[in-house]
């Protein structure tokens, strides 16, 4: 289970992260509401998470999974570039967060 509210968190990680870009330095209601919501559930889903996991691995694999997801979703929403170097890192990333997951069962 623990598993798996790492994997909720890191999804709620992934709305807080692209939130913040909607919310225009906290000046727009709705999406800092939406922001600020989506950062609670992400934290208290991590903080559940680390009841069996370990902190760094939990860590480590929770900003990895929001890391992927905002640069992601930046290309998707914002048009933000696809270079390969960046898909390079992004592997990286995804290969580390793997690497954890299989170390760390």
């Amino acid at each position: 289970m623990s598993w798996i509210y790492l994997l909720l968190a890191g999804l709620f990680e992934i709305g807080f992260a692209v939130g913040l870009k909607y919310t225009q330095g906290f000046t727009r209601l709705w999406p800092s509401v939406g922001t600020l919501v989506a950062a609670a559930i992400s934290l208290w889903l991590l903080t559940q998470s680390l009841k069996t996991l370990p902190v760094g691995t939990a860590y480590a694999i929770w900003t990895g999974i929001g890391a992927l997801g905002v640069v992601t979703l930046g290309v998707l929403l914002f048009g933000e570039s696809m270079s390969p170097a960046r898909l390079l890192c992004i592997g990286l990333i995804v290969a580390g967060v793997v690497g954890l997951k299989v170390v760390s069962s």
